[in-house]
C-alpha cells in the first residue's frame, strides 16, 4: 500500500464523512436548498485565488521538468473552467458580491497559503491531493447528474478520466517525494468543516 493510501485509511473516519456527507448526497440528487448551495459556492469562489497560487507554487518547486508541466497543465485548466463555472453559477443563484470567510474557509485559505510560502513540494502537494482526491471520491460515488448544469457541471468537474489521471498524478507525485501527515489529516478535517458549514 502506497503512502498516500495508508494515509487516506488512518484517516477513514474524517474522509469518509466528508465524501458521504448529506451535501453531497443532496448535490447528486439535485435537491441542495438555493440558499445552502448559494453560500457552498460563494465560499468555494474564495478558493480559487489561493488555490491557483497553490498550484503556482507546485510548479515553482517541483524538483523535475515532467510533472513541472503536468500542474503547468493543469493550472491552466482551473483557471478557465472552475472560474467560468462560479460566474455563471453565482449569477443564477443571485449572488452579487464576494462572500466573507467563514471559519473553515478562512483556515483553509490560512493551510493553502502556509504551504504556498513554504515553498516544500511535498507538503505543497499534500494539499492539492487530499483537496482534489477527496473531489473525486465524492463525485465518483454518485450517479448520473441531475439534468440541471447547476449541479451537473459541478460534479463532471471533478470526476471523468481526465481528473482520475490529475489525482493519479498528485498520488504519484506525493508518493515519491513524501507525503505530509500534518497536512493531509487538517485538510481532510477542513473538508468536512466546509461541507458541516454549509448548512449553518
Amino acid at each position: 500500500m502506497t503512502t498516500s493510501a495508508e494515509l487516506r485509511e488512518r484517516h477513514a473516519e474524517v474522509w469518509d464523512a466528508a465524501v458521504g456527507h448529506r451535501f453531497v448526497d443532496e448535490l447528486g440528487a439535485g435537491t441542495v436548498d438555493d440558499a445552502v448551495l448559494a453560500g457552498y459556492l460563494a465560499q468555494d469562489a474564495l478558493f480559487l485565488d489561493a488555490f491557483v497560487a497553490l498550484l503556482g507554487a507546485a510548479v515553482a518547486a517541483a524538483d523535475r521538468p515532467g510533472p513541472r508541466l503536468v500542474l503547468a497543465r493543469q493550472l491552466g485548466l482551473v483557471a478557465g473552467d472552475e472560474d467560468d463555472y462560479f460566474t455563471r453559477a453565482l449569477d443564477r443563484l443571485g449572488v452579487r458580491a464576494p462572500a466573507e470567510p467563514a471559519r473553515p474557509t478562512a483556515a483553509f485559505l490560512a493551510l493553502m497559503d502556509d504551504a504556498r510560502r513554504s515553498a516544500d513540494y511535498g507538503r505543497v502537494l499534500t494539499v492539492l491531493l487530499v483537496a482534489e482526491w477527496l473531489y473525486l471520491d465524492w463525485a465518483q460515488r454518485l450517479g448520473a447528474a441531475p439534468a440541471d448544469w447547476l449541479y451537473a457541471e459541478w460534479i463532471e468537474l471533478h470526476r471523468g478520466p481526465a481528473f482520475a489521471a490529475w489525482v493519479g498524478f498528485l498520488r504519484e507525485e506525493a508518493d515519491r517525494v513524501g507525503v505530509d501527515e500534518a497536512a493531509f489529516a487538517r485538510t481532510a478535517q477542513l473538508e468536512l468543516a466546509f461541507f458541516d458549514a454549509a448548512y449553518r
